[in-house]
This record gives structure tokens, sequence and C-alpha cells, in this order.
């Protein structure tokens, strides 16, 4: 008869409590709970609720990781709004608000060091707020240089003093951009464009200034929503492998150019739950859904560990709802069952 010991030369170890210093594939039997357990991976991604914001809003930006990560400014009906707020992975707190109160822009960085570019704050376009930039220095906010090409709905990546933003434009009058400008912490350069003209409310763009992903949104006109994919590696933007699901302007990214994340949106018919897996060469589809419906939502973190917030329910309300993202292949305790 063929035994554990016989396939792999040691014995399944029993321990009156499960080890700390556990390594994928170990099996062992815990006396205390008569249960049989292994160290295995997680094969697809869960979500899972964090804290409420303090302040409904939609339309915002956010930056930073999973448990350090800074929500600011957006819509929250009938103003926009120039609200800041910090998490810790847990809760949300109030910090300094931004010198403009706007809505649907470009932003990059950290908690501590981060950007903000472009946008919109009620009026015809381009308003001022669509060329204004402000850098936060982990206490408060400061103006810094202005873009060459004012816009909203504008995808940033990169940090306060190598920063990019692409993308965006004025839907209002059927314009959409392939502008791309690089930041390096005081002026805006204007670079190579990017091959599809986009506008993306959702921030979907990931990784640094010289290594960055932009994809999905929509083109005006004719205003739908698409599922093209680049990349830019410093000096030009190269098509990618499109997203399985094309959605516009509701969408959230997370992650870097070679690992990243696409969560949330709508497409043409409705709102999308469906998250997006690249893995740097192409797109897949985890089967992990939004806990609650959303789109202009603000975003941050890794492939890993990421966390969507604020925006749009189904209805059009603004809602303070957090959702934090923990992608597969991360270590996970199974107990062993026989059926």
């Amino acid at each position: 008869m063929t035994t554990y010991y016989g396939l792999y030369g040691q014995k399944v170890q029993y321990l009156a409590s499960d080890p700390t210093d556990v390594q994928t594939g170990q099996v062992w039997y815990n006396s205390t709970s008569a249960t049989l357990k292994v160290r295995a991976v997680t094969t697809s991604g869960t979500y899972s609720s964090g804290g409420n914001m303090n302040t409904a809003r939609n339309a915002l930006g956010g930056v930073g990781s999973q448990t350090a990560s800074l929500g600011m400014g957006g819509y929250a009906i009938p103003n926009y709004v120039a609200n800041t707020e910090s998490y810790n992975g847990s809760s949300w707190t109030n910090v300094n608000s931004m010198g403009t109160a706007r809505g649907f822009f470009a932003s990059g960085g950290t908690q501590a060091s981060s950007f903000i570019a472009g946008g919109f704050n009620g009026g015809p376009h381009p308003t001022p707020a669509g060329f204004l930039t402000e850098e936060w220095n982990g206490t408060s906010w400061s103006g810094g240089g202005s873009l060459n090409t004012g816009r909203l709905w504008n995808c940033g990546s990169g940090t306060q003093t190598a920063g990019i933003t692409f993308s965006g434009g004025n839907p209002t009058i059927g314009v959409s951009t392939t502008a791309t400008e690089e930041y390096d912490g005081t002026s805006w350069t204007t670079v190579n464009n990017m091959n599809t003209a986009r506008i993306v409310g959702g921030r979907a763009s990931d990784g640094t200034q010289t290594a960055t992903l932009g994809f999905g949104g929509s083109t005006f006109p004719p205003g739908l929503a698409i599922s093209s994919s680049e990349s830019y590696n410093g000096t030009s933007w190269t098509n990618t492998p499109s997203l399985n699901t094309a959605r516009n302007f509701g969408m959230t990214g997370a992650g870097t150019q070679t690992a990243a994340l696409a969560m949330g949106g709508s497409d043409d018919v409705g709102r999308v739950d469906a998250t997006e897996i690249w893995n740097g060469t192409s797109w897949s589809t985890d089967p992990a859904s939004l806990i609650t419906t959303v789109n202009n939502m603000g975003g941050a973190g890794t492939q890993t560990a990421a966390l969507i917030f604020g925006g749009n329910n189904p209805s059009n309300t603004s809602i303070t709802t957090t959702q934090e993202y923990n992608g597969p292949g991360l270590a996970v305790t199974k107990t062993v069952t026989v059926t």
C-alpha cells in the first residue's frame, strides 16, 4: 500500500498546535483540533471589506499601498471637494485638504509623497483646474508646475519627482487625447503620444515614469468602452494584449507595468464587477467579484494587495465603502477533509 512516508520519505508531523514556521506543501496533524492540515496557496483573489471613508464621493484620486494609502478630492454631490483622507489598513483619517477642489484627475506617488494633475471642478473645460498640479509632502498640499495640455479624466503614475500623466481630454465637446507628459517635480514636459486616444476616469494606470501601463477607457467619438492596453518604456508607447472585458472611465487599476490589476468600472451596458490580472504578457480574469458594485472609485496598492474606495453604486449614489483585494498566490493553511 502506498503511504505518505513511502512517497515523500518523511512522516506527517503530529503536533498539538499549528506550526509557526510553516512551508508551502507542508502537511501536519493537529491533535488538539483533530484535523489534518496542509499549507497551500490561493488560486484566486478575494475581496473583503475595509473601513469606510469619512466623505462619500466619486471621481477621486488614490495613491499608496493597501495599508498606507491616500484618497483625495472627487465629487460629493452637489460639489467638487478638496477633502483628503489617509488610510492605515483599517480606518480613514481626515488630513489637510487640497488647494483646489476637483475630481477626475491623475495621481501618483505614495501616502507620504504624491502628486495630482489636471481634473475638473465645474464650468467650461478646460477650467484652470485642468492645468493645475499639486504636491503632497505627507502633511500638506502645495502648488506644482502646470500641465502643457489641460485635461480631465487623465491617468497618472510614478512619483512626485518622476511622474507621468497621459490620456484624458474633454468629452463634453467630443475630444479625447493621446498626449503624454512627464514631471520632474518642478515642470511638465511633453513626450511621445499614446497610440489610442482615450479618457479614463478610474486612473487605470500602473508603474513608474519609465515603465507604465495604460488600459481600457473610452474614445470620443464615439464614446464606447475599449479594451486596448499599452505600455510605456520612457520613450514610446507599444500596444499590448487587450483586456478581456472592455470597460470605460469608471475602472481603476493597481500594481506595476508587469503585474497589474484592472478592477470594476462600466462597459457599454452597465457596471462591471470583474477583476483582471496582468502578468506582463496577457490579461486573465480572476473569479473574484467586487463585494459592492461600484465605478468612478479611487484605487491603490499592488497586484496581490490592493484596495478600492469611494465611487458610485448602481443608483449613481456616492458611497464611502472600501474594498480590499488580496490576490492569488498567497499562502494559506487548509484543513484536509475526506468525504
